[in-house]
């Protein structure tokens, strides 16, 4: 479960910084043309490969449902963490892609 909480916590954050807005206040500089759709393909895709473990793991009725909440622990801990530590949740989102991968395929 942690293995798809660090994936589905990566992909909202590779969907917030998709925004130009978002993007600009956390890195400090413009997107380049290319970046936003990519954070943005990126993020849908790690958010679906977090529901495919899970649902591989659980199963359909369990693995929804666990899906479900990690998602919104995820995105609890980026909203209520973004204003006062920024850099440090942008850390954990890049540990969190190589991490989560792993902790999700060994969890069998």
């Amino acid at each position: 479960m942690l293995g798809n909480a660090l994936i589905a916590y990566a992909g909202f954050v590779a969907l917030c910084l998709a925004m130009e807005k978002h993007f600009v206040d956390l890195l400090g500089h413009k997107p380049r043309p290319g970046q936003l759709r990519l954070l943005r393909s990126a993020g849908w895709l790690l958010l679906v490969l977090s529901l495919v473990f899970s649902v591989h793991l659980r199963g359909w009725a369990h693995g929804l449902v666990e899906w479900t909440a990690v998602m919104m622990a995820g995105v609890t801990l980026w909203v209520f963490g973004l204003p006062y530590q920024p850099r440090l949740l942008l850390g954990l989102a890049a540990a969190s892609v190589v991490l989560g991968p792993l902790l999700a395929l060994f969890a069998e």
